[in-house]
């Protein structure tokens, strides 16, 4: 009940986001386009696991000026899949409100120009209370290797809606709101591997910070949820890609 007290205080703190912020940001990401131009595979889970998951670097959460970047890898192997057939499936937008619910509510193609797509997802995140997003994203699929993908994801759009599902629902201007999530860039490699196929996925976001006195209690759940968002879009990709 506690936990949940402060974390209500801390839901009603609004947070805008600063240019100075997402110039930060920026930066942050330059350098992890570079990173992953070589798309490299950091980590390898053994056949029959589950998705293993680790921090790109020392910490998963780094502080800049009145935010946090939150930056997670993570993979997970699938028999007798191939690299084709999960291009296919991470690139079928308008079927993933259904391989991704219920985190994802609604989604759609909004275009596609050669390799390069637009689409809308409309999140749900829920841990005490709940909070709904509607997002746009620029998606690029690039063929690294014989038979190896990598895949660069970029928010374009992220709106907080108030009212979800009322009569007065209505979207939060851009950059304000409670700053649950402001931006979100990932990157997919795929690959054959050992009669399957390996899928990893690295993701960095853009939230607000804690406000000073409420950190110790409320950082290590807001820290731990793109983790695990991270693991549930790794198991609920591989479920799909097996059937499931």
């Amino acid at each position: 009940m506690r936990f949940t007290a402060f974390f209500l205080v801390f839901s009603l703190w609004g947070a805008d986001l600063d240019p100075k912020t997402e110039r930060e940001y920026d930066r942050y990401i330059a350098s992890a386009v570079q990173e992953m131009a070589a798309g490299p595979v950091r980590v390898a889970p053994a056949p029959g696991d589950g998705p293993k998951v680790l921090a790109w670097g020392e910490d998963a959460a780094i502080d800049i000026p009145s935010a946090l970047i939150h930056d997670w890898v993570g993979a997970v192997f699938v028999p007798k899949a191939t690299p084709t057939q999960a291009v296919a499936l991470l690139t079928d937008f308008d079927r993933h409100a259904a391989i991704y619910a219920p985190e994802v509510s609604a989604s759609k193609l909004i275009s596609r120009q050669g390799d390069t797509y637009r689409s809308s997802l409309r999140l749900l995140k829920r841990n005490v209370i709940t909070v709904v997003l509607d997002t746009e994203y620029e998606t690029r699929y690039t063929r690294i290797g014989r038979d190896r993908w990598l895949g660069e994801v970029r928010s374009t759009r992220v709106q907080e809606v108030d009212n979800h599902g009322g009569k007065h629902e209505r979207l939060k201007p851009v950059g304000t709101g409670q700053g649950f999530l402001w931006r979100l860039n990932s990157w997919w490699v795929v690959e054959p591997r050992d009669g399957g196929v390996l899928l990893q996925l690295r993701s960095v976001s853009l939230t607000r910070d804690i406000p000073f006195g409420l950190s110790w209690a409320i950082k290590p759940m807001v820290t731990s949820l793109p983790r695990e968002s991270l693991i549930s879009t790794l198991e609920k990709t591989a479920q799909a890609l097996r059937g499931g």
